[in-house]
């Protein structure tokens, strides 16, 4: 069986449980996959009757490209969310994760359309929560403001608490209350403190372990997602791009659990 083959299935499966039309929340996911335009990757699966059995269509009979697009918007950002989870089940999660934070490029627009649109942020922030025994996408987190590390840290963390037995993360994400509300929840925080007095080095010193040393798989996961999908974000409007980075993160969860 073919790598696309596996993936197919795999994406399929996961879309019957989360929407009645499965097929098109499928296609989306062999869109990211294959890394093209909805009419260039509907062209390509014109050409592969074998894929499209699988997600149940016929031979000759997908959609229109603009039916595809609508239901991008169609979709509620809660179904991609669902998407996202369950593809990260697919995994045999350990319960340790790493939180880190990358951007993504918004894929330049003409100076008409920006003026247009107030189209003034040309990055998108996305904080993700990795499984660091797995590198599976737990949940993503994307924003266009200045938002601090700490702040994302635990509005990712909290919507995963009951699932993690410790969270890895930079000095980026010190905060005191941060590690409070983590204990809190029965989570151990392995995140490093800036140094401002010789106890920091203590309290560094104590966490440099090989959980902590796990941390590098953020930056795995984030290396593979921009090398395989790309680095930028195609969609012009914000919720859209959104949704698309939460889908380069489920098709990234299903392809290592094809492999």
């Amino acid at each position: 069986m073919s790598k696309i083959s596996r993936f197919t299935k795999k994406a399929v499966t996961l879309a019957k449980n989360v929407v009645a039309d499965y097929a098109l929340l499928s296609l989306h996911c062999l869109r990211i996959y294959l890394d093209e335009s909805y009419r260039n990757a509907l062209d390509l699966l014109s050409e592969m009757p074998h894929i499209c059995g699988e997600i149940g269509l016929e031979e000759g009979n997908l959609p229109d490209h603009s039916t595809l697009v609508k239901a991008f918007d169609r979709f509620q950002m809660k179904i991609w969310r669902v998407l996202l989870r369950l593809s990260a089940q697919l995994h045999d999660l350990s319960g340790h994760a790493a939180i880190d934070a990358t951007f993504f490029d918004r894929e330049n627009a003409s100076k008409h359309y920006c003026r247009r649109t107030n189209y003034r942020v040309q990055t998108l922030k996305a904080t993700a929560l990795v499984d660091t025994q797995t590198q599976a996408v737990l949940d993503v987190h994307c924003t266009t403001e200045k938002t601090h590390d700490t702040q994302l840290g635990w509005q990712v963390a909290s919507r995963n608490a009951g699932d993690l037995h410790s969270l890895a993360a930079d000095n980026g994400y010190d905060w005191m209350r941060l590690r409070e509300k983590l204990r809190e929840e029965g989570v151990r925080p392995l995140i490093k403190h800036r140094i401002f007095r010789p106890i920091d080095h203590a309290h560094n010193a104590r966490i440099d372990g090989p959980r902590y040393r796990q941390r590098s798989m953020c930056e795995t996961v984030f290396s593979s997602i921009k090398r395989t999908h790309g680095d930028a974000v195609r969609a012009r409007t914000w919720y859209r791009e959104f949704r698309e980075l939460v889908l380069k993160c489920v098709v990234h969860n299903i392809k290592r659990a094809a492999t």
